[in-house]
């Protein structure tokens, strides 16, 4: 049966020679593999549509739980400005392995909603490191491992909010906190604004380098600590970042 269905390509293998798998990430199936059959010859019809980041309406004979083949795309957005920074495309790159890793765990058709309104941004010229958090926040709560943004996570306080932690779960008052490095007040207010924004109403952002560190530290090693995810664009990041 022929369908139409909206997605994106969120990764892609070599099936033959000729050939490719694409992973298709959706809003009500979550992820389908499609055949692109003949994709990598020249003159074939597929070949510009069959890439990561491809964000289109899918023609497709669709088998569900089989490899579906693909028909044709009509692209929704060629997400141009992204494919022409590095920096941009590292991010949007960490992105869709990230929401392939998410979606695999735990399907939410959430996910979807999040990853294109993230790349519309980043594509608008919105900072993607703040994008990319702001992402990763939401996704920990799809994970189930959200970390307390709303009272200190020793005592349930919602005053004197001091600094957070990776170790202890989120926010710390001034009578729980120990060690625990302080933070700018404002990166603790900000984490709390990451969660709660819609991405689609994002239409200013003015954060010091100061607190963008310290959110992007704070998400890093509670992802580390807590989701046992592992990604390989996540790496190059770091080094970019550096």
């Amino acid at each position: 049966m022929i369908e139409e269905i909206e997605g994106i390509i969120i990764s892609e293998s070599d099936y033959s020679e000729t050939s490719k798998i694409l992973n298709v990430l959706t809003k009500d199936k979550g992820i389908i593999s499609v055949l692109s059959k003949g994709c990598k010859r020249l003159k074939s019809d597929l070949r510009s549509v069959s890439n990561k980041l491809t964000y289109g309406k899918f023609n497709i004979f669709y088998k569900e739980n089989k490899l579906s083949d693909l028909i044709s795309v009509d692209v929704i957005n060629t997400f141009k400005n992204i494919l022409l920074d590095i920096e941009k495309i590292s991010y949007a790159s960490f992105l869709l392995e990230l929401s392939y890793q998410v979606s695999k765990q735990n399907f939410n058709g959430l996910i979807y909603d999040f990853l294109i309104s993230s790349l519309i941004k980043i594509n608008e010229g919105f900072d993607p490191l703040i994008i990319t958090n702001i992402v990763e926040l939401k996704y920990l709560d799809l994970l189930g491992v959200m970390p307390s943004l709303d009272a200190c996570v020793s005592c349930g306080s919602k005053t004197g909010i001091a600094t957070i932690s990776s170790y202890k779960g989120g926010y710390l008052c001034n009578k729980c906190k120990g060690n625990e490095k302080i933070v700018d007040a404002k990166t603790i207010k900000l984490l709390r604004m990451f969660y709660y924004v819609d991405i689609n109403k994002i239409s200013k952002l003015e954060i010091s380098s100061k607190n963008k560190l310290e959110i992007n530290r704070f998400i890093d090693e509670y992802y580390d600590r807590y989701t046992g995810l592992y990604l390989k664009s996540k790496s190059f990041l770091k080094m970019l970042n550096n």
